[in-house]
């Protein structure tokens, strides 16, 4: 991964976001750390307490659960420009029931959460940005919650077409039939028509 690169990303994407100093930029994007994940790999499993929130600079990160049936359940993806974390254990410090994954060989800058706090301490408007990620949280999952309740699977489907079509033309049918909750006989038959 080109860290100049990745980090000139990262930090363009928080300008979208909040007003940093050029200090402040600096000392933000310092504790930001590279890290290469081949595809398929496991980087925080249930059980574990998930320590970092992870950057997006090429590729694509999965969150899921396993249901008791065993059946894999995908909450969220994060790709290109995007965070990802097992929130509700970055926030509470528990051990967390959901796996992160790294769908594709992905190149992420992650931060430690006691760097995140730190920084939260230290610079008062990054507080605006962690406002901003909560929020946009809440709702990515607020908008799950409702497509599993409102909608039957073409509807979710085409929905999925339209948001994020990435999802559909990156990934394999079943995983993204994970995140529709759906089998994957019947995205492929979605498919075909």
């Amino acid at each position: 991964m080109e860290q100049n690169n990745s980090h000139h990303q990262l930090e363009q994407h928080i300008a979208s976001i909040v007003h940093l100093t050029a200090e402040q930029m600096s000392l933000v994007l310092g504790h930001f750390k590279p890290l290469h994940a081949k595809r398929n790999q496991i980087l925080l499993s249930a059980g574990d307490h998930s320590q970092y929130i992870n950057f997006v600079y090429k590729g694509c990160l999965r969150i899921f659960f396993i249901r008791d049936d065993g059946q894999e359940v995908t909450r969220y993806f994060a790709f290109e420009n995007e965070f990802a974390t097992s929130l509700a254990s970055f926030l509470t410090g528990k051990a967390s029931l959901e796996y992160t994954q790294a769908m594709e060989p992905t190149d992420i800058l992650r931060i430690h959460r006691r760097d995140f706090y730190y920084l939260l301490e230290l610079i008062p408007v990054w507080e605006k940005f962690f406002r901003s990620y909560l929020e946009s949280a809440y709702i990515t999952n607020l908008d799950i919650y409702q497509r599993e309740v409102t909608k039957d699977a073409v509807e979710r489907y085409k929905e999925l077409l339209i948001k994020n079509p990435r999802i559909v033309q990156r990934l394999p049918n079943k995983v993204v039939a994970s995140y529709l909750n759906m089998s994957p006989e019947t995205l492929s038959r979605m498919k075909r028509k």
